[in-house]
């Protein structure tokens, strides 16, 4: 059997009087894609950040590569996340005053590790920014940051990569690109990979969709087509509140 990447037990997120979590339970088994989809305000991104560390629930566990996160410190959440994570957010978070190979050498950096040259260079080529490699972020296009991005988080081969709307920033060829390449990975080198999104074509990349509603799993598909996903989401932001 699969064994899960992550899992979530009974987890709840409260902002006050605001519920954005509401006892989710779901296990992401190892090597799959899952994409993420909900209308807006339904809990997307906080799922995200709950099951990657970067947010703590009210209630509930996140089990995150075989390791319980409630237990740990501050700073032994900032190193599993370190080891173990990669994450690829709308925004590109890139640091200005390095160039791309340096931002994406960077997490390595951190983690005191070595910084093969070929390492780097190669995960730039993957998402097709090697001739890229000494610009900086003020001479790259939006898109090509959030490519730059998206090399720095696969560069440590990640146990788990989070993605938040990774494609939102490029143009449509560029975006299936990127998709394509996250696909690979899951099919190749068993990484797993889950990903919010809006949009119905991105989501038809992953092996299935789990859909939220007020903080709730509201179904899910598996093996989906972009026509599939649109239908399903309609049918959900049709539901009242």
């Amino acid at each position: 059997m699969t064994p899960d990447a992550i899992r979530l037990d009974s987890v709840t997120r409260a902002y006050g009087p605001l519920t954005a979590l509401d006892e989710v339970c779901l296990a992401f088994p190892a090597g799959t894609f899952t994409a993420v989809m909900g209308p807006s305000g339904s809990g997307k991104s906080t799922l995200l950040q709950c099951a990657a560390g970067l947010d703590r629930p009210t209630s509930g566990s996140v089990t995150l590569a075989g390791t319980e996160l409630a237990g740990l410190s501050e700073r032994r959440l900032t190193l599993l996340r370190r080891e173990r994570v990669g994450f690829v957010f709308q925004a590109f978070n890139l640091l200005s005053s390095l160039t791309a190979e340096q931002n994406v050498a960077l997490p390595l950096r951190l983690a005191g590790r070595r910084v093969p040259k070929a390492r780097v260079r190669q995960a730039l080529q993957q998402v097709g920014l090697a001739e890229r490699a000494r610009h900086r972020p003020s001479r790259l296009s939006g898109g090509q940051q959030q490519r730059v991005a998206l090399a720095r988080a696969l560069i440590t081969r990640p146990d788990v990569l989070f993605a938040d709307e990774p494609t939102g920033a490029l143009d449509t060829r560029t975006g299936r690109e990127v998709l394509g390449l996250l696909r690979g990975m899951v099919d190749r080198e068993g990484q797993t990979v889950v990903m919010v999104t809006h949009d119905p074509v991105a989501a038809a990349y992953a092996d299935r969709v789990v859909f939220l509603v007020d903080g709730r799993v509201h179904g899910e598909l598996t093996a989906p087509s972009a026509d599939t996903v649109a239908a399903r989401m309609t049918r959900l932001e049709a539901v009242p509140c």
